[in-house]
């Protein structure tokens, strides 16, 4: 009953238009002044406390990092370096932007903004070479999503957020922890260039079908300038993780690191951005932070709230009392999360539901690094489909194209991605068996 009074009152608040933070937050809030006897003293301690989180300084400097890149002509090279290798191929500049979004969701990690530089540049390249607006729009918007699960990913570092210091217990009654960030990130490497292949794929075969124009054969020496042009933008890549998977430094300091290296290289080695650029960078950036910042420390307060209640305890129990084993678990998961999409962006999603579903799948058996990559894969998905499709609005913003028509540009991708959310939520091996490779699980 309190579990229903508690979402009850968030859907009511959620359908008044309020932000999702502001509605968690007054959820919390009002369950608790009225129906508990928690001292609010624990309540604001939870709050200072629930953000004191190391990992959580992540996200502003791989948001920073991201937006540097964004600015700094990272990703016109990064294009060209892609066309230079495939665009020969059918729907060559279409397959160099999968490809170009891949490349920068490595350096990036955030959808929207993979989507803004790749889309920004290609799609009018596109355009002019004689591709249908709608192929064009349909590539960048789905490939754009691989933002959050090539790593470094800013879905990845609040899903490990969400579910750290969580108390849970596995099928045999040990306790389980929860995914680390670099675990996560290591595990979003395969499922990431999957994705990718099967997005470069479709639409090789659309072009291939419609006969789409293919640009000519690219000599090794031209292909070679491409890369030393964008190497240095390549470069943050091997940086980046390189620097996680050896154990120079940890995932956070990575972040640091990064936003560091994306100013030099964009305002000093390749000079796209000047000094009085960096101001609005900056700004822009910890405008961003802000945002996601607010909303989990309310999602903070709802996961306390949550707790307080044994709500995850409860579903637990009946989960199991039922007889439900994983594979129907998960099927409901990917229900609910595909569900969830529809009214909510990514963050808001992992925050409220992480802490919710990691202790019934633990109890299932279900390794929590498998869960974090089927919700993140849910998460991209939710990103390409109307009504609140982050992706769908930045492309819309550069194709003029109405969210109506961007969604029937999107299915075949879209529809491509459900089919390897189905092969990443039941072949748990896609997901952990690099880090296991590594001996990181």
């Amino acid at each position: 009953m309190n579990a229903a009074i508690i979402f009850g009152l968030l859907i009511v608040l959620m359908l008044t238009g309020m932000p999702i933070s502001i509605a968690l937050g007054l959820t919390v809030l009002t369950f608790l002044f009225t129906m508990t006897d928690v001292p609010i003293a624990a309540v604001s301690l939870k709050l200072f406390t629930g953000i004191e989180n190391f990992e959580i300084m992540a996200i502003p400097f791989f948001i920073l990092a991201g937006n540097f890149l964004t600015h700094g002509g990272v990703a016109r090279r990064m294009i060209d370096f892609a066309t230079s290798l495939i665009g020969h191929w059918y729907g060559g500049l279409g397959l160099a932007g999968v490809m170009a979004c891949a490349l920068f969701a490595a350096v990036s990690g955030s959808s929207p903004a993979t989507v803004i530089a790749i889309g920004s540049i290609i799609l009018p390249a596109m355009v002019k070479q004689g591709f249908p607006p709608r192929f064009g729009a349909g590539v960048v918007t789905t490939s754009g999503a691989l933002g959050i699960l090539i790593p470094p990913s800013i879905v990845m570092v609040i899903y490990a957020v969400a579910t750290g210091g969580a108390v849970v217990f596995g099928p045999d009654g040990q306790r389980v922890s929860s995914a680390s960030i670099g675990q996560l990130f290591v595990a979003g490497v395969v499922p990431g260039l999957m994705l990718a292949m099967a997005l470069g794929l479709t639409t090789w075969y659309r072009a291939y079908k419609n006969d789409y124009p293919r640009l000519p054969r690219a000599s090794w020496a031209q292909r070679f300038t491409a890369f030393r042009r964008s190497v240095w933008g390549l470069l943050l890549i091997v940086l980046v993780l390189g620097g996680i998977y050896s154990g120079m430094f940890t995932p956070t300091e990575a972040a640091a690191v990064s936003a560091v290296y994306a100013f030099v290289v964009a305002v000093f080695v390749y000079g796209d951005m000047s000094l009085k650029d960096v101001p609005r960078v900056l700004l822009a950036s910890a405008n961003m932070s802000a945002m996601i910042l607010y909303i989990i420390t309310n999602a903070v307060l709802f996961s306390f709230l949550m707790t307080s209640e044994q709500i995850p305890q409860a579903l637990t129990g009946w989960i199991t009392e039922s007889g439900l084993g994983w594979i129907g678990f998960l099927l409901v998961v990917n229900v609910l999360l595909l569900l969830a999409g529809n009214v909510m962006e990514p963050s808001s999603i992992v925050l409220i539901m992480a802490p919710i579903l990691f202790p019934v799948a633990a109890k299932l058996g279900i390794h929590p690094v498998h869960l974090g990559i089927i919700m993140v894969v849910n998460m991209e998905v939710g990103m390409c489909h109307p009504p609140v499709g982050l992706n769908l609005y930045v492309a819309s913003g550069i194709t003029r194209m109405g969210i109506t028509e961007l969604t029937i540009a999107v299915m075949p991708w879209l529809l491509t991605m459900l089919a390897f959310l189905v092969l990443v939520t039941y072949i748990p091996a896609l997901s952990l068996a690099l880090p296991r490779a590594l001996g990181m699980l």
